[in-house]
């Protein structure tokens, strides 16, 4: 099992913590990770982590597919491969309708169709078999449509694309899941459950199913985001991971659509889930924060003193092992001192 460092970038001020970047360099953590929703970007923080690090990978955890279009997502992604000798990983998602449309003021659309144009265009760019042309619902390349010049030829990316890389998509729908295991190298939980892969196996198998016998869980990475809190005390470990469930769940779209409230309740969560949006799309954040079930946040995140975090790191590490965990992507509360409880504890024989 290889681990990742998710970075929190989402204060009033963007601040990448290099001390922490770097230390869970030194202790062997495969790569780190940045986001965006509507502050920050992701891809600055990824090239300021790939420019002061020499081993470590950085990727997007994820690239809003509504916020670029795919011919400039993969400039970016190819040129910060380049820059970085491949240690850079393209993960993207499609965010949810209130960004896309609130923030971003383009419409939602069909998630799932734009998703697998935006795969296509890519690998197309990648791959460097001949110029770029795309027919789609979402995407015409070169673009013929009103307003077109008509000047508009087929390029072929001027750079020589890495072909080893790889694209992760943010994925915890049933159709997102299925989609994911279809066309990408991997997919983002956004939190998950190491005893509850049955959340997961039959999408993913529909999805393995459509390639042939080109993709399957032995080439296909799952890395869920893991909320870690070190803390003696674990009442007080617990809190900043029931806040951070408590927002997505409560908070992180409208009551008639917020997929990480669905996903919850598939994890078997309905009663807490509705307590959850109920009080949070009502104002009383303590109140959702307190209705997030301690048993949910045992499962999904490493909470407590460093003893009872190896242990239940057992259980991730035999989902690893059965390969229904690639990278457990660390997050919420991460401390240097969290850092070598979970290397040594993960490293170690």
């Amino acid at each position: 099992m290889k681990l990742g460092l998710r970075l929190e970038m989402s204060g009033a001020q963007p601040r990448v913590p290099m001390d922490l970047v770097l230390e869970a360099e030194r202790v062997g953590f495969d790569s780190v990770w940045s986001s965006e929703s509507w502050g920050s970007d992701a891809v600055a923080p990824a090239a300021w982590v790939l420019a002061q690090t020499a081993r470590i990978k950085a990727g997007t955890s994820i690239m809003q597919i509504p916020a670029r279009t795919p011919a400039m997502a993969a400039m970016t992604a190819l040129t910060l491969d380049a820059l970085s000798g491949g240690r850079f990983v393209l993960g993207i998602g499609p965010s949810g309708p209130q960004v896309v449309e609130g923030w971003h003021g383009v419409a939602y659309g069909k998630p799932i169709q734009r998703t697998r144009e935006y795969v296509e265009v890519i690998r197309k760019i990648v791959d460097r078999a001949g110029a770029l042309t795309h027919s789609g619902e979402f995407y015409q390349i070169p673009y013929t449509g009103p307003g077109a010049s008509g000047l508009g030829k087929p390029l072929k990316s001027i750079i020589h694309a890495n072909r080893a890389l790889k694209i992760y998509i943010a994925a915890i729908t049933p159709a997102g899941i299925r989609n994911a295991a279809e066309i990408a190298d991997g997919m983002f939980p956004v939190f998950m459950s190491p005893e509850r892969f049955d959340v997961f196996e039959s999408h993913l198998e529909a999805g393995f199913a459509k390639t042939g016998s080109k993709r399957s869980l032995t080439n296909f990475d799952i890395c869920p985001f893991v909320p870690i809190s070190l803390h003696d005390d674990v009442e007080q470990a617990r809190l900043p991971i029931k806040q951070h469930l408590a927002f997505y769940i409560g908070g992180m779209g409208a009551r008639e659509k917020n997929f990480y409230n669905d996903y919850a309740k598939r994890l078997g969560y309905d009663t807490a889930a509705a307590q959850i949006q109920d009080a949070f799309l009502s104002g009383r954040r303590k109140e959702a924060v307190a209705a997030v079930p301690d048993e949910l946040v045992d499962e999904v995140a490493l909470a407590g003193p460093a003893p009872r975090i190896r242990r239940r790191l057992e259980a991730w590490k035999s989902a690893s092992a059965r390969r229904h965990v690639d990278t457990i992507l660390l997050g919420t509360n991460v401390t240097s001192d969290a850092l070598q409880v979970i290397a040594t504890a993960v490293h170690s024989p």
